[in-house]
């Protein structure tokens, strides 16, 4: 495959031709049922605190600690009576009789009576006492300007706000706001800081944050904790696939290899391939497998959307499949026209055209719903080697085999040429999450962060050849594919830097494309020469799966962005496979799939009837 001698550098190997929070109720119990004075309180949260108890096996947990986040977290609940009873009962408060008189005055909006409360704490720290002062007499001072009593908010604002020295640029804000005798000041904001009345319970949310959570246990400490370990659980293991809402508090959290698309095996399923108007071949088959293509499938790519998935091969052949909501999939389109084998597919930023680049010949812009070819974009005695999209999807850009990178704009008309070594034989090219810079590779071992718009570059250098790279979708890093078998993953979100490196996958001749995927993209997938897939757990960087089938080369693997449990896969034994989980599907599935391909296909011969020839572009659409 390739007809290019062995020796030869693997960059040069493309493939060619043998040729709201919620806020609980306060706990005021202490005050309200009078069954314990203050001070009986208070003794006893002290005397509770000196015997404290562990409980837990690890020897970390404080049985206070645990009681009161437990007695907040029934009342955040709405358990008011039930967080009462476990106080009563375990002699443990959730606060002292100081806290919850503090929070009863802040509530009832006594201000003077709250600061006093304040001080009567022993919180130990001027600066948070401070602090909290100053949110409250903000709040004082709020609350006197909305009942328009101007004199007596200038004189909290003079007498007790400012010789706080606290934040002088918000006192300016508040003589500001005194000066326009208005509090509907939501749209002008000075500082970034919001000039409004908020009411007691945010102020209350916002004093439990500054004041120490000894004092205050902080609002849904424990649903914090049990989130936390939710995290750690899932971060921890390396099968995880699946959305949250799946994880449960009853049992550890821990997923199989079940989670990760790792069967073709689809028992008693149809095999569905559209041929042609009202017409559909039904192959009964026990694999996901998609022999369309007739040659080596060297690119495949899934649109953003999850619906289509693009794929080239080395009889020059386009093929857009469309997946189906029971995850068949079928042909959509076969587009011919290019004279060499396609290199590189790229989807446009709302999935509904792509760009396809021959080996060293031009690119075309395709239309996802006709199969119509839109335009080509090319170069007087000169190839194209790869292409991309703009962000906004209004302007494509092109490697050329001279080294340089020229944008058009999308009716073809060139914009910018940029000259240099902008570029080599590498297909690839990414943007940037910003979409102001472009990616390419420079040079053997660099990558090129080029942003047009100031013509000024950086530079990502590795110590190999590159052989080819994808970005992942929230375009904040970069994987790269090197000669020496190994995956780099680059942050390139701010100063570029490796952060993760993988293993295991053979490339000893051809192009061989790796790519992200899986819930919040945690896997990262690549092919290999030893015809298999490769699957790393992209935290840890460990090996996980190997998946076989393919009987050749794995040039190319794809996930699905929007369906976790679908992996494509194309090779050199000229098939496509589309893993899934191992699941038993109903032969009225099939019957489904049937239905929808002979759907499809009447539509698409609808539309090959309207649609003709856009600059000397063969659209044939099947």
């Amino acid at each position: 495959m390739g007809g290019v001698e062995d020796d030869e550098p693997p960059t040069k190997r493309v493939k060619v031709f043998s040729g709201d929070s919620r806020v609980h109720s306060c706990n005021i119990s202490a005050i309200d049922q009078g069954g314990s004075s203050l001070s009986d309180s208070m003794a006893r949260l002290l005397t509770s605190q000196e015997d404290d108890d562990i409980v837990g096996t690890k020897g970390v947990i404080k049985k206070t600690e645990l009681i009161r986040i437990i007695a907040e977290a029934l009342y955040s609940l709405g358990y008011s009576k039930s967080g009462a009873r476990l106080e009563e009962e375990s002699g443990i408060p959730l606060h002292s009789g100081l806290v919850d008189l503090f929070m009863k005055q802040i509530l009832d909006g006594h201000w003077d009576e709250s600061l006093a409360t304040l001080h009567e704490m022993d919180l130990m720290d001027d600066k948070i006492i401070k602090l909290a002062s100053f949110v409250i007499l903000e709040q004082k001072f709020f609350e006197l300007l909305d009942g328009k009593k101007i004199m007596d908010a200038l004189k909290t604002l003079r007498a007790d706000i400012a010789p706080l020295c606290v934040n002088n640029d918000r006192v300016r804000e508040l003589s500001y706001s005194i000066l326009n005798l208005s509090l509907e000041m939501s749209d002008d904001r000075v500082s970034g800081q919001e000039m409004r009345l908020k009411s007691r319970k945010e102020l209350l949310e916002e004093l439990q944050k500054l004041l120490p959570p000894t004092v205050i246990i902080p609002e849904n400490r424990l649903v914090h904790l049990v989130e936390q370990a939710l995290d750690l659980q899932r971060d921890a293991c390396r099968y995880h696939n699946s959305s949250v809402g799946e994880m449960s508090l009853l049992t550890d959290h821990q997923c199989g290899k079940d989670h990760i698309p790792c069967q073709t095996h689809q028992s008693s399923v149809f095999y569905v391939v559209c041929i042609g108007a009202g017409h559909s071949e039904m192959m009964l088959d026990c694999c996901l497998v998609l022999h369309e293509h007739g040659d080596e499938v060297w690119f495949v790519q899934f649109s953003r959307n999850g619906k289509y998935l693009a794929s080239s091969s080395g009889n020059c052949i386009v093929i857009i499949w469309e997946v189906m909501a029971d995850e068949q999939v079928c042909v959509r389109h076969r587009l011919t026209g290019h004279q060499r084998p396609v290199s590189y597919i790229t989807w446009s930023p709302d999935d509904r055209q792509i760009l396809t680049c021959g080996t060293e010949e031009v690119v075309r812009r395709w239309d996802v719903v006709s199969g119509e070819c839109l335009r080509i974009y090319e170069k007087s005695g000169l190839g194209l080697v790869s292409c991309g999209w703009a962000a906004d999807g209004q302007s494509v850009f092109s490697g050329v085999s001279d080294k340089s990178i020229c944008m058009w704009d999308t009716e073809g008309k060139e914009m910018e040429c940029w000259k240099g070594q902008k570029t080599i034989r590498i297909a690839d090219m990414g943007v940037t999450k910003d979409g102001k810079e472009l990616i390419t590779v420079c040079k053997e071992t660099s990558i090129l962060l080029f942003e047009w718009e100031r013509n000024s570059e950086k530079f990502i250098e590795e110590d190999q050849i590159i052989t080819s790279f994808t970005v992942s979708d929230d375009r904040k890093f970069l994987l790269v594919s090197l000669l020496n078998e190994e995956l780099h993953l680059w942050n390139i979100d701010g100063v570029p830097k490796v952060i993760s490196k993988y293993k295991g996958h053979k490339r000893s001749r051809f192009v061989v494309r790796s790519c992200f995927g899986g819930l919040d993209e945690a896997f990262i997938g690549s092919g290999s020469e030893d015809s298999q897939v490769y699957i790393w757990h992209r935290v840890s960087g460990e090996l996980i799966l190997t998946l076989g089938g393919h009987s050749g080369a794995v040039n190319c693997v794809s996930w699905n962005p929007t369906n976790p449990h679908m992996l494509a896969s194309g090779s050199d034994d000229r098939t496509i496979r589309i893993w899934g989980l191992n699941r038993m599907d109903s032969s009225a599935a099939a019957a489904a799939a049937v239905s929808a391909c002979s759907s499809s296909s009447s539509t698409a011969a609808s539309n090959d009837h309207t649609n003709g020839v856009a600059n000397g572009c063969n659209g044939k659409t099947l």
